[in-house]
């Protein structure tokens, strides 16, 4: 009856069944995971109006690139950091989720494959089934510079039928920017095996122990064809306004034909509400005040971070250069002291599983958090 594609393992691994039963008890759970900046105590919020503007909405005019004054608005935001990034070469989507299947789409056929960096997040799997597509991975390596591509090992990972690699910058939950050597070294096998690239950069404006801003945005100045992703739920910390968007960058004539096959794209789908879209050149507007607030918990708790740990000689707080999650390596079995952690100091942090790092030794917290303090107490406490 139903698709392979949905054929998943549906049943809850041991920690989220934990969780739930722990819910259903009614018991506390300090939650160290928080990713949703609306739920996590702050008043970045404060004084913006966001409801939708007046009238005009009343009449849907489709565009399915978006409409242009809101891709200018994106095109003024990227001017703002120092990019020039046109607006006619910027499409909007309902969700970066979105922006992946449209691409996914527009690049490989069912069975091709698309490679993700290792560890890094796992909604790319689900992504990638959901059109047909094989999830592959390169690895990152962590040294004295912190998470860096293995760029010796880079190429071998590309197969037959690979058709484009994903960088994530800063990298979702490792905290690293993608460097200029980087950069170079992910554009040279792909002009040499036929690829294209994809950026996920939705916490580059959050830098945390990079030098300066971070690392190279890949929204322009790209050898190869790249498609460059962000959106409001991190860039304003509004996720509940659906609304993203992908610059497309490279050749003239490749990035041309790319941008009018994704318009046939979302055409087909029309998903970005037309309020959100004449409210974004206001709702950018507060983008500093906002990102400031966001900015001082993450650098704040980062800091809370490091200082307690250091007291501790059984975890080690990795290098974190940007984005809203830190990495602590233990010395302990990461799946089993998360379990632990939740059942016996009713804590909810993530072992470094659910993001595909190696086994045993990683665990994740987010550095949103407004109980950190109290939450690192409990985690030094048992460990």
């Amino acid at each position: 009856m139903f698709s392979d594609r949905t054929s998943w393992d549906l049943s809850p691994n041991a920690l989220t069944a934990a969780l739930e039963k722990r819910r259903r008890q009614g018991r506390p759970v300090l939650d160290l995971m928080v990713s949703n900046p609306t739920c996590a105590g702050l008043n970045h919020l404060q004084g913006i109006d966001l409801t939708p503007p007046g009238t005009s909405s009343r009449v849907y005019r489709p565009e399915a690139l978006g409409l242009p004054a809101a891709r200018q608005a994106v095109s003024d935001y990227y001017r703002e950091r120092g990019l020039d990034v046109a607006a006619h070469r910027l499409l909007l989507t309902a969700s970066t989720s979105e922006a992946y299947a449209y691409l996914f789409k527009l690049l490989a056929d069912p069975g091709d494959e698309i490679l993700v960096p290792r560890p890094s997040y796992p909604l790319f799997q689900y992504l990638g089934e959901l059109e047909g597509v094989r999830v592959g991975t390169y690895p990152l390596r962590y040294g004295e510079d912190g998470w860096r591509v293995d760029v010796d090992r880079l190429g071998a990972a590309v197969g037959p039928r690979t058709r484009a690699l994903v960088v994530v910058s800063p990298n979702n939950p490792t905290g690293s920017y993608i460097t200029p050597a980087e950069r170079a070294a992910l554009e040279g096998v792909a002009l040499d095996c036929g690829l294209a690239l994809i950026a996920d950069e939705v916490f580059a404006d959050y830098p945390l122990e990079a030098p300066e801003r971070g690392g190279p945005s890949l929204a322009t100045d790209s050898r190869v064809l790249t498609f460059a992703l962000s959106g409001l739920s991190k860039v304003l910390g509004l996720p509940q306004l659906k609304l993203s968007w992908l610059a497309v960058d490279g050749p003239e004539a490749e990035a041309a034909d790319a941008l009018s096959r994704l318009e046939v794209i979302a055409d087909t789908y029309l998903s970005v509400g037309t309020p959100v879209q004449e409210a974004l050149p206001r709702l950018l507007g507060h983008r500093t005040p906002i990102q400031t607030a966001i900015a001082a918990r993450l650098r704040a708790n980062l800091s809370l971070l490091r200082e307690r740990a250091a007291g501790c000689q059984a975890v080690e707080v990795l290098r974190c250069e940007g984005g809203w999650y830190a990495v602590l390596r233990i010395e302990t079995d990461a799946e089993e002291l998360a379990l632990r952690l939740l059942e016996g100091a009713g804590v909810l942090v993530h072992p470094g599983a659910f993001y595909d790092f190696p086994p045993g030794e990683f665990l994740v917290v987010s550095l949103l958090s407004q109980r950190l303090a109290e939450g690192v107490e409990r985690v030094l406490a048992l460990l």
